[in-house]
């Protein structure tokens, strides 16, 4: 599961800027495990400064072995995923759900999730749709479908306004 991402490297010791891709900041809790690449690492020391994490991992000691990791994602075990309510989801759950449109026309299914600073984003495809009230409709996962409204020009056939 995707925590975050790394964005550069933070002083001479091998600390870490994350960009968070969770809203749940108590994931990067020293101790805890996480995959960087393919290697496992253990959060050392944390805080959180202008709203991004600031870690360092065990091994990462240096400027320059902090900035080989530039780029890469932060993910942690699927069994570490928090408690939600029932009305709660986390961003990978939309992955691989089919998105249809309000008048049924099916677009694909989601790829990918990006996390930015505005809104997250629905990636189908080619087709990037912001995850907001004014394009989701609604999210079901008994039929694991996202219904959207899309404005004119969004789709490659259809004509601008």
């Amino acid at each position: 599961m995707r925590i975050g991402q790394i964005v550069g490297a933070h002083g001479i010791r091998g600390q870490l800027k994350v960009q968070p891709q969770t809203e749940f900041l108590e994931r990067f809790a020293v101790g805890t495990k996480v995959l960087v690449g393919t290697n496992w690492y253990t959060i050392e020391t944390s805080v959180v400064h202008k709203g991004r994490p600031l870690i360092n991992l065990n091994g990462i000691t240096t400027m320059s072995a902090a900035q080989a990791l530039q780029w890469q994602f932060i993910d942690i075990e699927d069994s570490e995923r928090p408690e939600l309510e029932d009305d709660e989801f986390l961003l990978d759950d939309l992955i691989n759900l089919k998105v249809v449109t309000v008048d049924g026309r099916e677009l694909g299914e989601v790829d990918e999730v990006l996390n930015t600073p505005a809104h997250e984003t629905l990636v189908i495809g080619e087709l990037m749709i912001p995850f907001v009230e004014n394009f989701v409709k609604e999210v079901n996962f008994d039929t694991e479908t996202i219904t959207v409204e899309l404005i004119p020009g969004m789709l490659e056939d259809e004509e601008s306004v």
